[in-house]
């Protein structure tokens, strides 16, 4: 596994978790972990199977969302994050 990234200035890690314990029914088995590979910092998102429904949405329709708001904070932050959703 790839070492963590630490972050100063804008906080996605804190805001793809804001936005997950918001849309799911246990948000205390919701984790985010971060990690770079190829200059990318991935955010993987890990949520109990039962609520992956939930945080994808129809056709992908909230999955994309936050991704499009991930790559707002990614320009500000001048750093490409990307999300990945496990269970």
């Amino acid at each position: 596994m790839s070492p963590k990234v630490e972050n100063s200035g804008p906080n996605p890690q804190a805001l793809v978790a804001a936005i997950a314990h918001a849309l799911i029914g246990k948000p205390e088995d919701t984790f985010v972990d971060p990690y770079e590979e190829d200059g990318e910092i991935i955010l993987e998102l890990e949520v109990p199977e039962e609520d992956v429904g939930k945080l994808i949405g129809r056709q992908g329709r909230t999955a994309r969302a936050i991704r499009n708001i991930l790559a707002a904070v990614s320009e500000k932050a001048g750093k490409r994050y990307v999300l990945e959703i496990v269970e």
